[in-house]
């Protein structure tokens, strides 16, 4: 079953008319959006693969609704409730109801920029060899679905699942998505970036021998 977050190259969503240079946000309260998320994220209460799955589960007639940052206030509204670091009735009247033990670990005005330099590095070392090089022909996984948590995140998408393609670089190993979204440790794998011709991923390519550059996990992929 198609997911309603995984709009790659799916038909009838519009064309993708790419931003004027230079243009980062449409309204006003958009800034804010990004550094209240960026802001709450800090407190340590999730990892950006939940954070992401946060956002993929919400309601999908309110997926297709919301804008972009609507989509990140809404899931980042849920993450806060769920972790308990403020009530459903706090959210409702939009102001806290008593002191909060997670004040201390607020983001300070003057650690931002060091925090944004920081970055959120995601490469590990693991255990899990690498298949593949530079070179070889491989299979995508036949489904983009998680194999471990049913309705799970994954970073597979669907519209290259099933496809070959063929290894063009090796970036170390990272943490897996699929098992840090649902708090079941780092896992870390092989990435690679696999390229797979548009003509092998859909019906119309209007230039069939363009390639689609994919980071994907060893995991994802078997020899073909």
């Amino acid at each position: 079953m198609s997911r309603v977050h995984d709009m790659g190259g799916r038909f009838g969503d519009g064309a993708v008319v790419p931003e004027p240079e230079g243009e980062i946000f449409h309204a006003d309260w958009h800034p804010r959006a990004l550094a209240v998320t960026v802001a709450c994220g800090t407190l340590g209460l999730w990892n950006i693969d939940v954070s992401r799955h946060a956002r993929e589960s919400l309601a999908p007639m309110d997926y297709a609704r919301f804008s972009y940052y609507e989509k990140w206030m809404a899931a980042l509204a849920d993450l806060l409730v769920e972790r308990g670091a403020l009530s459903a009735d706090e959210l409702a009247q939009g102001k806290a109801l008593g002191d909060s033990p997670l004040a201390a670990k607020r983001l300070k005005r003057d650690a931002v920029a060091a925090m944004l330099a920081k970055g959120g590095p995601a490469d590990r070392p693991s255990t899990v060899p690498a298949r593949f090089v530079p070179g070889d022909t491989v299979q995508i996984r036949a489904l983009a679905e998680n194999v471990t948590v049913p309705g799970g995140h994954t970073r597979l998408p669907g519209y290259a699942a099933g496809a070959k393609g063929t290894i063009v670089r090796m970036h170390g190993s990272h943490v897996l998505p699929d098992s840090n979204a649902h708090r079941l440790g780092e896992a870390p794998e092989p990435l690679y970036a696999v390229a797979v011709r548009a003509v092998d991923i859909w019906a119309h390519p209007e230039h069939p021998q363009d390639e689609v550059i994919l980071d994907l996990w060893d995991s994802y992929l078997a020899p073909a």
